[in-house]
């Protein structure tokens, strides 16, 4: 595919522009829901891939709406790498991020660039995704950020869910900070999800890099101090059949596992369906889901504590 410009002036190009009613912006970065497992299907979706499109409205209502009572939510449409192709990488090389870097890290910059010079007006931001999403939010974090400390002064948090963050990263961007509690300002807040039969196994899956730091999403701690799942606030369960979406309690307890660098669960939740890949108990589409509640309360206390420090 040529990597030409990706115009976000045009709304069309954009899943979300939302009517300005809070005082925070939200910028969602959507995780990989385009597979291209087909014969003939490129690589990276057109804008107006079908399978795209009909995947980012389920992704939209089990994720990002954690982000929507205090938030004023955006989301860019890009052309995101499939899941075969980013498979492929991965099994070759170890490392599946050279898969994002090209087209889907360029649009996103694009328009992260017209988010900041028409539609944020100065708001403080948070900056969001899931699995592709989260990895291409953290080369944004280490790059984009970067170049553009003016903006990133305004970060209220980066929450990168569903992709390593790792030692090596913070130690190759001194200008990141990991989240040590739930109520800093300016950090990344990042896990991923796994059950005990995933631990057993070993298994090493796609979204999971050496050296990874996961906080707790329950107590909000580095390290692995249990946290029952009397301390989950609920979780968001869709049904399969008719798509709708009720807050339910699961059993969605949570502790830090620091050698996998992992969160582990005994959720009574439904495994990935790749098992061959992910192994038996990966819940990493449920990354945001099982916390769902905790993660829309963190967002409002991270954003009063912003706020508090102006």
């Amino acid at each position: 595919m040529k990597n030409t410009m990706i115009d976000y002036s045009q709304k069309t190009n954009w899943y979300m522009v939302p009517e300005i009613s809070k005082d925070v912006d939200t910028f969602y970065i959507y995780s990989t829901v385009y597979f291209g497992a087909g014969e003939g299907d490129p690589d990276y979706a057109t804008l107006d891939n079908a399978e795209m499109l009909a995947g980012i409205d389920i992704e939209y209502a089990i994720k990002t709406k954690v982000f929507e009572d205090a938030t004023n939510v955006f989301i860019p449409y890009y052309r995101q790498c499939g899941m075969k192709f980013a498979g492929e990488t991965w099994m070759k090389t170890g490392d599946v991020c050279p898969a994002f870097s090209g087209i889907p890290y360029d649009d996103i910059t694009t328009a992260l660039d017209y988010y900041f010079e028409h539609y944020n007006e100065g708001r403080p931001f948070i900056i969001a995704g899931h699995s592709q999403g989260a990895a291409i939010l953290r080369l944004v974090l280490m790059n984009y950020f970067r170049e553009h400390p003016d903006r990133y002064e305004r970060m209220v948090a980066a929450y990168a869910i569903g992709f390593s963050i790792t030692k090596d990263d913070l130690d190759a961007s001194p200008h990141l900070k990991f989240a040590t509690g739930e109520t800093d300002t300016g950090v990344i807040i990042s896990w991923n999800t796994e059950g005990p039969k995933n631990v057993e196994a070993n298994t090493q899956t796609i979204v999971m890099k050496p050296g990874a730091i996961s906080i707790n999403p329950l107590n909000w701690k580095l390290d692995e101090t249990y946290a029952p799942a009397s301390e989950n606030l609920g979780s968001l369960v869709m049904d399969l059949n008719t798509g709708a979406t009720q807050i339910s309690d699961i059993g969605a307890d949570a502790q830090v596992n620091i050698a996998r660098g992992t969160v582990v669960t005994n959720a009574d939740a439904i495994p990935n369906e790749m098992v061959d890949f992910a192994g038996p108990q990966n819940y990493h589409q449920d990354d945001y889901s099982i916390f769902f509640n905790n993660v829309k309360d963190n967002v409002v206390k991270r954003i009063a504590a912003y706020k508090a420090k102006q």
